[in-house]
């Protein structure tokens, strides 16, 4: 089991869920998030005064997979976030040691098998959808 997050832009952000669902990726934690990559600083006007704007805004994707959905997700953000500019993003893929679903107890790869699915099913994903707005 694997988590991938993804910082992606945010004007990219239906294209990637677009791709996911094809990649039959059911479900995700998006977050609005504020960085710095490699994008050149901004110099904005505020109230008369020059400033320059750091932190750019980005969306974070959270998705836990099973190992065979790593390929195929990794895969549908990259191509549908891609814009070739600097300031697309990252995509980090980090192991997982447990999971647990809360409503059921199930554990593992149980619990990242989607309603319907049986349990003994490898190629499945599961995710929360959630937004958090700062």
């Amino acid at each position: 089991m694997k988590l991938i997050v993804a910082v992606i832009r945010p004007e990219k952000l239906n294209d990637v869920l677009e791709a996911l669902f094809k990649a039959d990726v059911c479900g995700l934690t998006v977050s609005r998030v504020h960085g710095h990559g490699g994008e050149t600083e901004r110099v904005e006007t505020y109230r008369g005064t020059t400033v320059k704007m750091e932190l750019t805004e980005k969306i974070r994707l959270e998705i836990g997979v099973s190992e065979s959905y790593v390929e195929p997700t990794v895969q549908a953000i990259l191509e549908s976030a891609r814009t070739g500019e600097v300031g697309d993003g990252k995509v980090f893929v980090m192991p997982i040691e447990r999971v647990y679903r809360i409503r059921t107890g199930e554990r593992n790869e149980a619990a990242v098998t989607p309603e319907g699915v049986p349990n003994t099913a490898t190629s499945e994903a599961v995710m929360m959808v959630s937004t958090n707005d700062p």
